[in-house]
């Protein structure tokens, strides 16, 4: 097991105050909730549940953007490898634009809470929104990714997770670039959908501003 510096150790121990304060009061299960892809122009959104024990060791956890993917990789499996319970669920790109991307996000959320091995007793959200219609006690918090290790390791999750998902997209669709951009608005994926149209996948009530404003 690889040594971590003091200030490490001190910053994982911060990032746990929220999950220690729920423990303490008698909360075995506490489950941290994030979702990836609200600002793509196509595929899913993405979100994760996560629930750990009182005992983990993963060094360097951290808001999965502030993470290279190498080292959102690794996190991956030691996240998979030391958490008690992880639920992924999914919102099409037909939800979001049925429902609109934060409905659609929150509808992620629920299914991810969903497929959790082990019953949450209380969420930690990151954002602003609770999950509506939810009979489980539940606190939302800005910036959660970077003040909570529960929901720092979600982003995590769902960024994998979504990113693994965008791979296996670009096989079907190879002209639109989305192994390299994951249907995130850049440049060449603006350009791709000027050239090819939208594709089965793509979110039509996004609003795309193209280069050629003749387009």
């Amino acid at each position: 097991m690889a040594l971590i510096s003091e200030r490490e150790k001190a910053r994982i121990q911060e990032l746990f105050s929220f999950e220690k304060a729920l423990w303490a009061g008698g909360i075995r299960f506490v489950a941290g909730l994030d979702e990836a892809g609200r600002g793509p122009l196509a595929g899913p959104v993405v979100a994760a549940a996560v629930i750990f024990p009182k005992v983990v060791y993963i060094p360097g956890l951290n808001d999965s953007k502030l993470l290279t993917p190498t080292r959102r990789e690794k996190l991956y499996g030691a996240i998979i490898e030391q958490a008690s319970a992880v639920g992924i669920g999914e919102a099409s790109p037909q939800e979001i634009d049925r429902l609109n991307i934060l409905q659609a996000s929150l509808l992620a959320m629920q299914r991810a809470v969903f497929h959790l091995a082990l019953d949450p007793e209380h969420l930690l959200i990151d954002g602003r929104w609770e999950l509506p219609g939810c009979n489980i006690e539940q606190k939302a918090l800005v910036k959660g990714d970077q003040r909570c290790f529960s929901i720092a390791a979600a982003s995590i999750i769902a960024k994998v997770y979504r990113d693994r998902i965008m791979m296996d997209y670009h096989k079907l669709y190879p002209q639109y670039g989305f192994e390299r951009h994951k249907g995130y608005p850049t440049r060449a994926h603006i350009e791709a959908i000027s050239e090819h149209g939208y594709c089965a996948i793509h979110r039509r009530s996004f609003n795309v501003k193209f280069l050629d404003d003749n387009l």
